[in-house]
């Protein structure tokens, strides 16, 4: 009789990861993602993650990482009980655009773990449900065959790629109409503090501003483009 071959376990979980700081939350509640496009050129998801028609607010959240593979959900239903209030999940599709993991009732289960939202690299489906209900989404638009328990594998708490950025579990995501950011709490307290910083100069900029002063006097355009025009050797 022939040896059976060896196989990974279907199923993994990581180790849950630590809390955010309340602090850091407010901190982030207080950005825009464009606040954070403006200094940084990493951890912003590709544009094909939109928000679901409807959308909700502003959103940050701690992340819950899940993989599923193609038409499997079995995975993600587990990790909902996993979740801790204030958690967003980050769901990893490996590569499927096919089979929508998420819709009203997934999302229920959801907002009763106390989880505020999800990023989806796919589809989701009844979005106008979840918009109703108050659920966010960032996803790449809707798709009406969804996941099954399929029981063929999947993983939660592991980093994972959603939108072209490695999101690791417990990163720091800050989602609205403009698009997705996830970064480490580390780096999100550090970047989060500068981008607030350069907001609130840019408004006390924009309150005192002279009528009449071109835009490129002002930011410093200008005097960058007559300085290279003037040098005398173009």
């Amino acid at each position: 009789m022939s040896k059976p071959l060896p196989r990974p376990r279907k199923y993994t979980i990581g180790p849950e990861p630590a809390a955010l700081e309340p602090d850091l939350i407010t901190l982030m509640g207080q950005l825009e993602t464009t606040m954070l496009g403006h200094i940084l050129y990493w951890g912003c998801m590709d544009r094909g993650i939109q928000a679901s028609p409807g959308f909700g607010p502003r959103t940050v959240g701690r992340a819950l990482t899940v993989q599923c593979p193609a038409a499997d959900s079995t995975m993600l239903h587990h990790a909902i009980g996993l979740a801790r209030p204030g958690d967003m999940l980050v769901i990893d599709r490996l590569g499927d655009d096919k089979y929508a993991c998420l819709g009203d009732g997934v999302a229920s289960a959801a907002q009763v773990a106390g989880i505020v939202g999800a990023v989806i690299d796919g589809p989701c489906t009844d979005a106008d449900e979840m918009a109703g209900m108050g659920f966010p989404v960032w996803c790449r638009g809707t798709a009406p065959v969804t996941t099954r328990l399929l029981n063929i594998a999947g993983r939660a708490h592991v980093p994972v790629s959603c939108g072209g950025v490695v999101v690791m579990p417990g990163a720091v995501v800050l989602a609205d109409a403009d698009g997705v950011f996830a970064l480490p709490a580390d780096e999100a307290r550090a970047m989060g503090e500068i981008a607030l910083t350069r907001g609130q100069i840019a408004q006390e900029r924009r309150a005192n501003r002279e009528p009449g002063v071109p835009l490129g006097r002002i930011t410093g355009a200008t005097a960058l483009v007559e300085a290279e025009l003037n040098d005398g050797t173009g």
